[in-house]
C-alpha cells in the first residue's frame, strides 16, 4: 500500500521542479541579453516566459506542500532543509511577480528594477533548487530504495487506546524482515516482523530524525536510510553510528493477526 501521507514521497514533485527553474531562468537571461543587445523579441519572450514559469511554479507548489506536509519526516534535519527549500522557491516566485507587475504590458522594455529583482529571484531559485536535489538524495524523497524482500511500503492510522490498553495493530501480509508504519495520534510508530518474533518501536532516528520505516531491517536490526545508524529493534540500543542514543522500544505480542503494543 502506497498512499500521499507515507514516506515514500509523491513522484510529481521532482519532475515538475525543472519546468519554473528553466522559465524563470531563462526568463531573466532573455530580458538580460534583449536589453543589452536591444532586442525587443528578446525581453518580450522574457515577459511570456515569467507568466508561463510563475503559473508552473505554482503548480509544481502542490505536490511540494503534499510532500512538506506527509512525506519529510518530523523534526529532522530533512523538515529543516524542506522548509529553506519551499522558502526559498517560495521568495523567487513572489519576486518574479513583482518584476512582472512593475514591467507591465509585455512589450515593454524592462527596467533595471525588474532585472534586479529576476536577478535575486533567479538566484533564489539557484539556492532552491539545489536545497530539493538534497532532499532527493541525502533525505531520499520520492526515490524507492527499498531492499528487495522488502514487501510494500505499509502504513496504517490507529486510534489512541485508553489508558493501560495496547495499541491494536494488523499485521496480517508482514513477513519476516518486513515493517508497517503506524500512526497512533500523531505518534510515529514502527512494527517488524524480524527471524524471531515481532517489535515494535519509534519511527525517528535519534542522530537526525529519518524515517526507520523508510529504511533496512535484517536478523534485528534496523538501519536508518539517512545515514546508516543502526539499531537493535527490540531493545532499541544502538548498533552502530553515528547515532548515540537509542531508540525507544515497546513490549509487542501477537495475537492471531493482530500485534498489541504497549506504548
Amino acid at each position: 500500500m502506497r498512499s500521499k501521507a507515507s514516506f515514500r514521497g509523491h513522484p510529481n514533485h521532482p519532475a515538475l521542479i525543472p519546468f519554473p527553474l528553466a522559465f524563470l531562468i531563462g526568463a531573466f537571461l532573455f530580458d538580460l541579453v534583449g536589453v543589452v543587445f536591444n532586442r525587443p523579441a528578446l525581453w518580450t519572450t522574457g515577459a511570456y516566459l515569467t507568466v508561463v514559469g510563475v503559473i508552473s511554479g505554482v503548480v509544481a507548489a502542490i505536490p511540494g506542500i503534499i510532500d512538506f506536509l506527509y512525506t519529510v519526516p518530523p523534526n529532522s534535519s530533512g523538515k529543516a532543509r524542506a522548509l529553506k527549500h519551499a522558502s526559498a522557491m517560495v521568495s523567487a516566485l513572489i519576486l518574479f511577480t513583482v518584476a512582472k507587475w512593475l514591467r507591465g504590458d509585455v512589450t515593454t522594455e524592462p527596467g533595471l528594477p525588474v532585472l534586479v529583482l529576476e536577478a535575486i529571484g533567479a538566484g533564489s531559485l539557484t539556492v532552491g533548487g539545489w536545497l530539493g536535489g538534497v532532499l532527493v538524495s541525502r533525505n531520499q524523497v520520492s526515490i524507492d530504495h527499498r531492499y528487495a524482500g522488502a514487501g510494500k511500503w505499509k502504513e496504517e492510522n490507529v486510534d489512541k487506546p485508553a489508558s493501560g490498553q495496547p495499541v491494536v495493530v494488523a499485521i496480517d501480509g508482514l513477513e519476516a524482515n518486513q515493517m508497517k508504519l503506524v500512526h497512533v495520534a500523531g505518534k510515529r510508530l514502527v512494527v517488524a516482523r524480524t527471524d524471531k518474533g515481532w517489535a515494535a518501536f519509534d519511527d525517528h532516528c535519534t542522530h537526525k530524525g529519518g524515517s526507520l520505516a523508510d529504511g533496512v531491517m535484517i536478523c534485528g536490526t534496523v538501519q536508518c536510510p539517512w545515514h546508516g545508524s543502526q539499531f537493535d529493534v527490540v531493545t532499541g540500543g544502538v548498533k552502530s553510528g553515528p547515532a548515540r542514543e537509542s531508540i525507544k522500544a515497546y513490549r509487542a505480542e501477537p495475537s492471531g493477526d493482530q500485534l498489541k503494543v504497549w506504548l
